[in-house]
């Protein structure tokens, strides 16, 4: 069943979100930035799998995949198997990226028949991103710790008609929209692209990777930007999804077959699998922000550090969010 009229919105009809970038930092913020470079998926690699809530099943997750990183994701990945294989990141970055791909409705695809295609009702041929941003940012109130290895990353909730919206994170929007954010399908103005903002949970509980219903072990920060009680604050990712979509109400988000493309399932699933070694040394927080974002690459002592715009490392460089202190 297609999305209905009233999952679409002009998104000059939205209000600016005044809180789309986050808590303002205080005192104590980290405010390091960090992108990792993964490509668009310009491989193809697409599967109805889900290995973190549904391991070991195929076609667990009833809606088709695009991925980026880690080349190998499916439903049986494992630990193992994820640090044997190769990726489509820069700089050795192993870890999965994933989210239901969008479809442009009114016609079929050569998977109308497949499992995760049209067997679950999703139809219609994949609309490939023009730009995935990775984005990893620190703690508006405090300093962050390092992602432990294969941390299970989840946001948003896929089934977010059937359970309600308690863990639905959906934020789409247009390039250019000034901090309009909304849980519709945006409407575009003047051949503008649309985005799927989806901002991951960044305090761990400092002891499991994964947990009985993929979130326990690490949760949202509060309004104040502040880890909850017992939990540590790590980095943040950000991930920018940019499309160009044919004009009107035609495309849609792949889902399960009873929530109806509703764009309030939005969702994505990352997983933190970094091979590459800490910073020989740390630095000081106002060296990152003086920096600004920043792009990993080689460091003093054979280890990573930020790459300016000229493509030179800076020193001291920039801890890397899988060393000890970021």
């Amino acid at each position: 069943m297609p999305p209905t009229a009233d999952d679409y919105i002009d998104i000059n009809k939205v209000a600016v979100n005044p809180n789309a970038g986050g808590p303002a930092p205080g005192r104590g913020a980290s405010r390091g930035t960090f992108t990792s470079r993964c490509g668009t998926n310009a491989n193809g690699h697409h599967n109805s799998d889900n290995f973190i809530v549904a391991p070991g099943v195929t076609n667990g997750a009833h809606h088709t995949h695009d991925y980026v990183g880690n080349r190998s994701t499916d439903g049986n990945s494992t630990n193992e198997s994820l640090a044997a294989a190769r990726t489509t990141c820069r700089f050795g970055d192993l870890s999965p990226y994933y989210w239901p791909v969008l479809r442009r409705l009114g016609t079929e695809a050569g998977d109308a028949g497949a499992p995760g295609g049209g067997a679950d009702g999703n139809v219609g041929p994949l609309i490939k991103p023009s730009s995935v941003s990775l984005r990893l940012r620190g703690n508006a109130r405090a300093s962050v710790a390092a992602m432990p290895r294969f941390l299970r990353v989840i946001t948003g909730d896929a089934k977010a008609v059937t359970n309600g919206p308690a863990n639905a994170r959906a934020q789409w929007s247009c390039v250019g929209s000034g901090g309009r954010t909304t849980t519709k399908y945006p409407l575009c103005p003047g051949g503008r692209g649309v985005q799927r903002i989806l901002d991951f949970p960044s305090c761990w509980d400092g002891k499991n990777i994964d947990s009985a219903n993929h979130r326990a072990q690490i949760v949202f920060p509060l309004s104040s930007g502040r880890c909850p009680k017992n939990t540590t604050a790590v980095p943040q990712l950000r991930m920018t999804l940019t499309y160009n979509v044919p004009p009107g109400k035609s495309f849609a988000v792949d889902s399960f077959p009873a929530e109806k493309h509703n764009p309030l399932t939005d969702h994505g699933d990352f997983v933190r699998q970094d091979r590459r070694p800490p910073p020989a040394r740390l630095c000081p927080a106002r060296l990152c922000t003086e920096t600004g974002s920043a792009t990993w690459g080689r460091g003093a002592g054979g280890s990573g550090g930020p790459v300016s715009a000229g493509g030179r490392s800076r020193r001291p460089c920039c801890p890397h969010p899988s060393g000890p202190r970021w």
